[in-house]
């Protein structure tokens, strides 16, 4: 996986931690990217804008980046532990 997919399946994973009912595929992943840091709170502004009436955009975007840096970190972890263990690679291929 890419590192651009580890991040866009991060996001994805967060959104799940957080009971977010959201998805983002590829395409909308680089339409985001555009944004740079700013990304999740455009969407936020754009796409779920109803939210914002009952939190405050800065605790919404800090969740879902904190919920993200986690799912990120068990994702590297679980792509490092697979590739240190060749042999769990053949056991699992089989």
């Amino acid at each position: 996986m890419s590192h651009t997919e580890d991040h866009r399946h991060a996001y994805n994973a967060a959104f799940g931690e957080l009971g977010l009912p959201w998805y983002w595929d590829a395409k909308t992943f680089a339409t985001l990217q555009s944004h740079g840091r700013d990304a999740v709170r455009f969407y936020l502004q754009a796409e779920q804008s109803h939210l914002l009436r009952a939190y405050e955009a800065d605790f919404l975007v800090n969740a879902i980046e904190a919920a993200k840096a986690r799912c990120h970190a068990g994702i590297t972890a679980g792509a490092q532990a697979y590739a240190s263990h060749p042999g769990e690679r053949s056991r699992m291929a089989a």
